[in-house]
């Protein structure tokens, strides 16, 4: 079990939601809570490790058949309890989650359908007018970041080397492209989307914002008011903005999805 990896997502989610009670009714790998930042509602959402899980598969942080049921149903009834407010309240998802759950069991039950229900969640809400921020403090790998978090209007990254985002780890990716490590490596110095680095990440235009921090896996004070200073300076730009993530295009990097777009409007 990765200790960092553990420390990360509790850490993170008991800092910035402080004294506010979880929700009950999920699965002990999910930490759920409501609380207010700069006058607005906010809810927190992050998967943790959980070394009794019932699967196996994803007692290290994975996101899972449990994980992704249990982020639809907090995020659904979020939706529903704020359906007839004005004021809806804001998802943030704190992302350490370094796969999704490889197993047998997992795809005999469906792994495809509860990861889908956790993305299919968070896009309704966004669409329905929940600000929805990703905020990544260490590994954002594979279906499980698709599941949790790439949904957000906004991401935001705290700059540091655990904090990673990628298909799939450098093992795998290796192995699938008949490479080693290393080649792999120098690949992707070349290659921006087969990089695991920030800055690479950043040049496709999926970031908002990298924040640095001085102890990203134990946070300090100053680093907890330098991510909700962030965190609210990123609520007031999407009440500003539009609901959906055109935001996400006009990097270098991002061109040619920018042009087959334009191509697709053109035809259809």
């Amino acid at each position: 079990m990765s200790t960092v990896r553990e420390q990360r997502g509790r850490n993170w989610f008991h800092a910035l939601a402080g004294a506010a009670t979880p929700i009950g009714g999920l699965p002990a790998s999910l930490l759920v809570a409501d609380t207010e930042l700069a006058g607005q509602s906010l809810r927190y959402l992050s998967v943790v490790v959980d070394a009794a899980n019932p699967f196996p598969r994803a007692r290290n942080g994975e996101v899972g058949l449990l994980e992704g049921w249990g982020l639809a149903k907090a995020v659904d009834e979020a939706i529903e309890a704020d359906a007839g407010s004005p004021h809806k309240r804001a998802l943030v998802a704190i992302v350490d989650v370094p796969s999704q759950a490889y197993g047998r069991r997992e795809e005999a039950y469906g792994i495809h359908q509860a990861l889908a229900g956790a993305v299919d969640s968070y896009a309704r809400a966004r669409l329905a007018g929940h600000a929805v921020i990703g905020l990544l403090v260490g590994k954002a790998m594979s279906g499980a970041f698709l599941a949790h978090g790439y949904q957000a209007q906004r991401l935001i990254a705290l700059r540091d080397p655990g904090v990673m985002v990628h298909a799939m780890g450098k093992a795998a990716a290796a192995r699938i492209t008949l490479r080693s490590v290393e080649e792999l490596e120098a690949l992707a110095a070349s290659v921006p989307p087969m990089a695991y680095d920030l800055d690479s990440y950043a040049s496709l235009g999926l970031l908002w914002e990298t924040l640095d921090v001085v102890e990203v896996a134990n946070p300090s004070a100053a680093d907890i008011a330098r991510v909700e200073d962030c965190l609210g300076q990123a609520l007031a730009d999407i009440a500003s903005g539009a609901k959906d993530l055109r935001g996400r295009l006009g990097a270098a990097n991002r061109a040619a999805s920018s042009q087959v777009r334009e191509l697709l409007r053109a035809q259809w």
